[in-house]
């Protein structure tokens, strides 16, 4: 099993940046594609981004291409989101999530892991 602690939220301007850490637990971390997923209240779980289990491939959502870069260390069994250019619209609940299946990874509700989450909230 995998145990998923998102950190690095906070409170920033639009325009700022932050950084989201999600540190897993186990020694097969290598084995699980990765994936970011935000909500915001009344909102549907959206989407982010999303790594393969090697890291040669990076997805994201239009909305945020160009500006939030998903990363992943396997030495230290962490995936990163580095956020930049923050907008008001991306004011939300952020939660990491794993599956072993990239294709379930990528899908809202379809990775068998789920982090608690971090609030992220930029001001106008």
């Amino acid at each position: 099993q995998v145990q998923l602690v998102e950190t690095g939220g906070g409170l920033v301007q639009a325009g700022g940046s932050l950084r989201l850490s999600c540190a897993a637990s186990g020694r097969t971390f290598n084995n699980y594609a990765m994936a970011w997923f935000r909500q915001a209240p009344g909102k549907e779980r959206e989407f982010v981004a999303a790594i393969t289990r090697s890291g040669g491939t990076r997805r994201y959502t239009e909305s945020v291409k160009g500006r939030f870069t998903i990363s992943r260390d396997d030495a230290r069994n962490t995936v990163n989101l580095q956020m930049n250019s923050l907008k008001p619209e991306d004011t939300a609940v952020y939660y990491c999530a794993a599956d072993t299946n990239y294709a379930d990874v990528i899908r809202a509700g379809g990775a068998d892991y789920w982090g608690q989450g971090t609030q992220v909230t930029v001001s106008s």
